[in-house]
């Protein structure tokens, strides 16, 4: 008996011998580890302390997974080295305000026939091309509930006949399935949605723009509105509270809290496009949680009672509150419509159609009192800021002639003229805009995605070495820059020879 049981045993024992010698590798194999290690750098990490030099920092799939310096960190035998010795590196940065889809940027016109798959991923492509990794879109062409039938004929815009009267508008859901997608070679793409406004006094500019968004003039309307905003994955609601200098009605208090309340029900904040001191107190009272631009403008400026509103809401909110500006562009002057990095994006003659007369306006004088401009923004930006708010990256891109990508960096670059310092934009357009869209990079950290732009020169020393860009790389892979210059070339030379 004793002798059976033993046998069974030394069977049992052989069979789970073999069974951990098909499971477990032999010591002298291998364990791949998928790593890539870059070196050498001069690494901004994007939340505000001293860079690190002679950094290291490890990508494993497409996140960072250890950052420091070189040789204190620990790399697998088997780990990729890149040298990036002379090299500076930053995160790639956020766009929380931007119109994509409407603007054709090589033909410079604008139009809802261009709110294609194909026009959207070019704009991606564009911001990707100049180290941006995300963006979040407003005023989107989304299919969404027709508003009452007496609203129609107030639009600043004239209603398409084609169009049905009641139901939905049949502008379907391509930015709620782009923002579903991760795009080699592209940003990340988030929506805001078509928006609400009073009718005819949401989005400005191109007419193809001014009827997307839900026209409200009761309460009910405004929460039906939300109700339905709410039935789409939307990074935030959309209001304006802006009567164009007297032009135009625009959403009473009555309304704009109720579009705020219902919103806060579905757990959903809300930004705004917003001017006049009064309603800006309002708003934050009722509990706005963004601003699309300062969130007062045209001559007023915040008073110690707003002030003290954003104090509070800063001290007790759950979420963060911020605004997206930029100083005056003309503060930067023409030369800044001179640069190599432009031209491989947009040929000289484009540039000079599209921009040529407002470039020819940039007058010393013109540029002087430009300056003074955005010092005196920058005067009232700082007044927010101290007062608990972020100022975050936005662009306001999405006119025709802007050039999805230059213009972006432009606005970028126009935060030092309003007085702030490098790091401080750095900061503001990597690390703060990323953590207000919800998305997970803005930062070179573990556990971040791996979006990060490698640069000839440091931006420390001057802005404008942002542009001097060597590689992007976006979720752990370098951005094929090269294919994208040769697909635009291409269509230059298309639409030369159309012309």
């Amino acid at each position: 008996m004793i002798g059976r049981v033993s046998t069974h045993l030394v069977v049992a024992a052989c069979l789970l011998a073999a069974a951990a010698g098909c499971s477990a590798p032999a010591p002298s194999q291998t364990v791949l580890t998928n790593a890539t290690v870059f070196e050498g750098a001069l690494l901004i990490t994007g939340d505000g302390s001293a860079p690190i030099e002679n950094s290291a920092f490890m990508i494993q799939n497409d996140q960072f997974t250890a950052v420091g310096r070189k040789g204190e960190i620990a790399v697998p035998a088997d780990a990729t080295r890149v040298n990036l010795t002379g090299k500076t590196v930053m995160p790639a940065k956020v766009d929380m305000h931007g119109h994509l889809g409407y603007e054709n940027v090589i033909e410079g016109t604008t139009a809802k026939e261009n709110f294609t798959r194909e026009n959207l991923v070019d704009h991606l492509e564009r911001y990707a091309y100049l180290g941006f990794s995300g963006v979040v879109s407003i005023a989107d062409l989304t299919e969404r509930e027709i508003m009452p039938d007496d609203h129609l004929n107030l639009f600043m815009a004239p209603r398409d006949p084609k169009m049905p009267k009641t139901g939905r508008f049949p502008w379907g859901d391509l930015p709620f399935r782009i923002q579903e997608e991760v795009i080699p070679n592209a940003a990340l793409f988030r929506t805001a949605g078509p928006g609400i406004s009073w009718p005819g006094a949401g989005a400005t500019g191109h007419a193809s723009r001014n009827d997307v968004m839900y026209p409200v003039t009761t309460e009910e309307e405004a929460r039906r509105a939300v109700q339905d905003y709410v039935k789409n994955k939307v990074a935030f609601v959309k209001i304006w509270v802006d009567d164009r200098q007297g032009k135009l009605k625009t959403l009473p208090p009555a309304l704009y809290r109720a579009i705020i309340d219902e919103a806060r029900k579905h757990n959903l904040p809300v930004a705004a496009h917003t001017v006049k001191l009064a309603d800006a107190k309002e708003l934050y009272k009722a509990g706005l949680v963004g601003a699309t631009h300062m969130p007062v403008r045209e001559g007023e400026v915040p008073d110690d009672e707003l002030l003290a509103i954003i104090r509070e809401r800063a001290a007790k909110g759950d979420r963060p509150l911020w605004f997206t500006e930029h100083g005056n562009l003309n503060a930067m002057g023409p030369k800044e419509w001179d640069d190599p990095l432009l031209w491989e994006m947009l040929s000289r003659e484009q540039v000079q159609m599209q921009q040529g007369d407002a470039i020819k306006k940039m007058t010393p004088e013109v540029v002087e009192r430009a300056q003074q401009e955005s010092r005196a923004m920058g005067d009232v930006a700082r007044k927010f800021i101290n007062a608990g708010m972020k100022l975050v990256f936005g662009s306001d891109n999405g006119a025709a002639g802007r050039g999805f990508g230059w213009y972006n960096q432009m606005e970028f670059e126009s935060w030092i003229t309003m007085g702030f310092t490098p790091m401080e934009a750095i900061v503001m357009a990597t690390r703060d805009a990323a953590e207000i869209a919800g998305m997970n990079t803005g930062l070179v950290a573990t556990g971040r995605s791996a979006d990060f732009i490698v640069l000839d020169a440091n931006p420390l020393m001057n802005i404008t070495n942002t542009r001097r860009i060597q590689k992007v790389y976006l979720r752990g892979k370098e951005v094929d820059r090269a294919t994208m210059r040769t697909k635009w070339q291409a269509r230059w030379k298309t639409t030369a020879a159309r012309s």
